[in-house]
């Protein structure tokens, strides 16, 4: 910053100049900007600043006081009093308070001291004592800015933090949410039906839908792919529903996984309520568009049911197949009543998930 401050300083300095000083001033202040230059890099690499600071406070010193008379004259040393004063203030911005105080009271000692030896009136002298009322000023505000932006930061920590924890809260309750689901879709299902009588416990099916079930709910802890074909996945499941399903769709749909997962499941838990409840053994799953935007219609014509009388503590319509499209950006309309069958159609608009 004080080379961006010595460029007007040296202007003045130059243009103020009596012609047969002129090339001496000019020297005086390349001089002083390639200390300049010097010493923010000295700064950036030293492991301490007390020497590099200790030699600019002499060239500051120098600057201001009998060294620079025969150079740049001494009418024309305001300018670089100027700078001076600038370097007291800036002092306080990068050094410990007492180095800085240290430094600001050799620097604007000397320049005082310059001033009364070359016979300055009362309002220089004055105006050069003010320079260090600027210095603590800008100590005392350089404090405030610290201590704030520290403040900043650790609130800025804190939020962060808060957030990392929410993101692992949100993505716990999400696992401990879908392992849930999985559970109700697939071995309570089973168990269900075993246990209600509904399937024989001898049943040619059973074991082999027990080995899926599990199958379904174990974790290796690998990374799932990116992305997944809808169209095997809901074959997979169509294969393992035990009722005739006529699906109409075509040969393949690739989707980012946890979409194409979440409607293949929440296909899977229609087709169990089909199953469970319609009093039917067929029914139809038909799947039209494209990865920029689908649907998916799982239909029956069972028994039907009032859609007013689903509870919204319901696990199997609410939370596996409402709350898995509502999770990827989608949503799932159901539409029966009693005697009427069943269409429950799913909705994925594309881009969400």
């Amino acid at each position: 910053m004080r080379l961006v401050v010595l460029v007007p300083i040296g202007s003045i300095s130059l243009l103020e100049a009596p012609p047969e000083r002129a090339a001496s001033v000019a020297v005086a202040v390349a001089v002083l900007a390639m200390w300049t230059c010097g010493y923010a890099w000295w700064l950036s690499r030293a492991g301490g600043m007390v020497l590099p600071l200790a030699l600019d406070v002499v060239v500051m010193l120098g600057a201001s006081t009998g060294p620079w008379t025969g150079v740049v004259g001494d009418d024309n040393r305001a300018p670089l009093r100027l700078l001076v004063t600038f370097a007291a203030v800036t002092y306080q911005w990068y050094t410990p308070p007492v180095v800085g105080s240290l430094a600001a009271l050799v620097t604007i000692g000397g320049l005082l001291g310059s001033s009364v030896a070359g016979g300055a009136d009362v309002s220089t002298m004055s105006g050069q004592g003010w320079v260090l009322v600027a210095a603590a000023l800008s100590r005392a505000a350089w404090t405030l800015v610290l201590r704030a932006a520290t403040r900043a930061d650790e609130l800025a920590a804190e939020a962060e933090r808060a957030r990392r924890a929410a993101q692992v809260e949100a993505a716990v309750r999400a696992d401990q949410r879908e392992l849930a689901n999985a559970l109700h879709d697939t071995a309570a299902t089973t168990m269900l039906m075993v246990g209600t009588g509904r399937v024989p416990a001898g049943a040619g099916w059973l074991a082999p839908q027990a080995r899926r079930d599990l199958e379904r709910m174990r974790s290796d802890g690998r990374e799932p792919p990116d992305r997944a074909d809808l169209v095997a996945l809901l074959r997979e499941d169509l294969e393992a529903a035990h009722l005739t399903v006529e699906f109409e769709g075509p040969e393949q749909l690739p989707l980012p996984f946890d979409v194409a997962r979440a409607i293949a499941d929440a296909t899977r838990e229609a087709l169990n309520n089909v199953r469970r409840h319609a009093g039917v053994e067929r029914a139809v799953v038909r799947l039209g568009g494209a990865a920029g935007g689908l649907w998916l219609e799982i239909a029956d014509e069972g028994t039907g049911f009032a859609t007013g009388d689903v509870r919204a503590t319901s696990r199997g319509l609410t939370h596996s197949v409402l709350g898995r499209m509502r999770r990827i950006g989608g949503a799932a309309v159901i539409t029966s009543a009693v005697g009427t069958g069943t269409v429950v159609r799913l909705e994925w608009p594309g881009g969400a998930g």
